[in-house]
């Protein structure tokens, strides 16, 4: 079940609404198939368990895709709550001007038209600063968290620790950008986690970095045992900072069935009728050409001559 914060944003002098996706691939973001397959294979795994139970919460959700895709796995009962700026004044210059150079396009109006596309109702969405999460959501309730919001070190530092308190015991934890390099922030942070704050890896991938803050051994175990029959997507296991973590790379998967609009696109419309062809020529027969032609040709030529030689 989804609790709506409250109705989608209004606004009598804001510009036209941006046209609704007609499909999950016309909504922008980075959200890899590979990715969308490790996404579905932990929540999968989660509602199969019932003692995996508890809300989901992303942070940081540009135009909604990841967002849209997460909304397909809540259960009856469960909350989905999206915190982001959106186009709200950011808390600092810094913060400022990371939305101006990485987020040009996002606004609230942009993301609900989106997400409205395949979803009836929106999730509860907080627009403001992630370092309110802590105190308007409850302790311990989420069992996945995704964490994909600022890429300044003191944000990404406050983001994880707000993670720890909402994360339920064994809750998955879903930090994007760990390794970029155009936002060193985000690694120096998350890996600052793991080294001495208790942040357990249970696997990477190219883009992001799969944790917890319990006991990641049973999620390992089931993963690697998932993964032995793909030939799909490749893995090893390396140790950092003393405890193994799963690396997984992407052998050419197909990212699970994408998320369907509420409103199917309407039919195309028929292409006209091409234009008939002209009749083809008749092809042309040289040799009867030139006995046809060459003769009269011919003896005009004599007569010119012999009338030059008179004159």
């Amino acid at each position: 079940m989804q609790h709506v914060s409250q109705a989608p944003v209004t606004t009598p002098d804001a510009e036209p609404a941006p046209p609704e996706p007609r499909a999950f691939s016309e909504v922008k973001g980075w959200f890899s198939a590979y990715d969308q397959t490790l996404f579905d294979w932990f929540l999968s795994r989660q509602n199969d368990t019932s003692e995996a139970s508890g809300d989901i919460l992303e942070l940081g959700a540009f135009m909604g895709k990841s967002a849209i895709f997460l909304a397909g796995y809540l259960r009856e009962g469960e909350e989905f709550t999206v915190c982001d700026l959106f186009d709200s004044p950011a808390p600092d210059d810094f913060n400022l001007a990371e939305m101006r150079d990485s987020y040009p396009t996002l606004t609230r109006r942009g993301f609900e038209t989106n997400y409205l596309a395949f979803h009836p109702a929106l999730p509860t969405v907080i627009q403001a600063p992630t370092s309110v999460v802590a105190d308007r959501v409850r302790p311990g309730s989420c069992r996945f968290v995704h964490v994909d919001a600022s890429h300044l070190h003191e944000h990404v530092v406050q983001d994880i620790a707000s993670s720890r308190l909402v994360a339920a015991p064994d809750a998955v934890v879903v930090f994007d950008d760990y390794r970029a390099a155009h936002c060193p922030g985000v690694a120096a942070a998350v890996w600052a986690a793991v080294a001495t704050e208790g942040l357990r890896v249970i696997a990477v991938s190219a883009s992001k970095l799969y944790a917890t803050w319990g006991d990641p051994v049973p999620h390992q175990s089931a993963l690697l045992a998932w993964l032995e029959g793909r030939t799909d997507l490749w893995h090893g296991v390396d140790v950092v900072a003393g405890h193994p973590l799963v690396r997984i790379g992407d052998e050419g998967v197909v990212a699970p069935p994408a998320p369907q609009p509420l409103r199917p696109p309407a039919e195309p419309v028929a292409a006209p009728p091409a234009p008939a062809r002209p009749a083809a020529a008749k092809p042309v027969h040289w040799r009867r050409l030139a006995k046809d032609l060459l003769p009269p040709l011919l003896t005009r030529a004599i007569v010119a001559r012999r009338r030059r030689r008179r004159g």
